[in-house]
């Protein structure tokens, strides 16, 4: 096995990055398919042929058709692909982001949170007996066909698919007496912890805010605050918050006609470079050519609508 490698690539189509990804990776002979890496992404694989091992840090598991794994945020795994048929598996990849509302809040990040930690220890692989008579089956080829298709409104149609499939995961496991969400991960102390630091974003991100003041709101070290945000969430404190502020930025080039400037005061960046170099390194795209793209496409899929209904 080779060394751990580091994925930092987003999701996209075309120039633009979307918060997910699905595609159909497929392998023949006995090979690595994937080398031991992690990434952000919580990761879903559904097996449609063959045999292979997915190994999850020190555990490995073999799946066939009809089989299903979930691979945690920053968690470290692999696949190889066994002897026999050639191996094929839908992968559904998606920012752990999309599972919350508008705002977060500790009500959503109690059934969230635990697929963001690598050490969590739940269920992680459902084999076909178990989904086969469910919804799970139909609602990952939907997910898939919504997402190469890209039919209007696919964004909206995809993170609506996931949702579902997530708390079907969540329904089943407390059937079976498994518990996912956070009040079995985390102290209440780290919920409190949390609760203080979203609200604190949602209502001040437009302003210049950091670390240091949300420690103090939280009434905790500089330095315990940040190592323990960091280990809960997967990123610091700063990087969380740049990520609140270009999801805003987001919403504002699509619906109104601010300048780079105006958007970057209103959504608490320093500058307008600096917006632009954060928002280049989320997005892989600049925010003007994110505008521009998303516009064109709009503009294609109506006209593309009008045309068939003439037909």
């Amino acid at each position: 096995m080779t060394e751990p490698y580091f994925e930092s690539n987003r999701p996209s189509i075309g120039t633009i990055h979307y918060p997910y990804e699905c595609m159909i990776h497929q392998s023949a002979g006995s090979r690595w398919i994937v080398h031991a890496h992690w990434h952000m992404y919580i990761e879903i694989l559904y097996f449609l042929t063959g045999k292979a091992k997915v190994f999850l840090g020190g555990e490995s598991h073999t799946l066939s058709k009809g089989d299903l794994i979930v691979i945690h945020s920053h968690e470290t795994h692999s696949i190889y692909a066994l002897d026999g048929e050639p191996v094929s598996y839908i992968v559904i990849k998606f920012d752990p982001e999309i599972l919350y509302s508008t705002s977060r809040t500790v009500f959503e990040s109690k059934y969230v949170l635990p697929f963001t930690m690598a050490e969590s220890n739940n269920q992680r692989m459902f084999a076909e007996s178990e989904i086969k008579d469910t919804v799970v089956p139909g609602l990952v080829r939907e997910i898939y066909d919504e997402f190469t298709t890209r039919s209007y409104g696919f964004e909206l149609a995809v993170r609506t698919l996931i949702c579902r499939l997530f708390l079907w995961f969540l329904r089943e496991s407390k059937n079976l007496g498994l518990h996912w969400d956070v009040a079995h991960s985390l102290k209440e102390m780290d919920i409190q912890m949390l609760q203080k630091v979203f609200e604190y974003i949602d209502d001040n991100y437009r302003f210049d805010i950091n670390a240091q003041a949300a420690a103090r709101i939280c009434n905790l070290s500089y330095s315990y605050f940040s190592r323990r945000f960091k280990a809960i969430m997967g990123k610091t404190f700063t990087n969380y918050l740049n990520y609140i502020r270009i999801t805003e930025a987001e919403k504002l080039l699509l619906t109104t006609e601010m300048t780079m400037t105006e958007i970057a005061q209103e959504t608490g960046f320093s500058s307008s470079s600096y917006f632009i170099q954060q928002f280049k390194q989320y997005k892989n795209i600049s925010p003007s050519q994110f505008r521009k793209k998303v516009s064109s496409e709009n503009v294609e899929i109506q006209n593309s609508l009008i045309r068939k209904d003439m037909i």
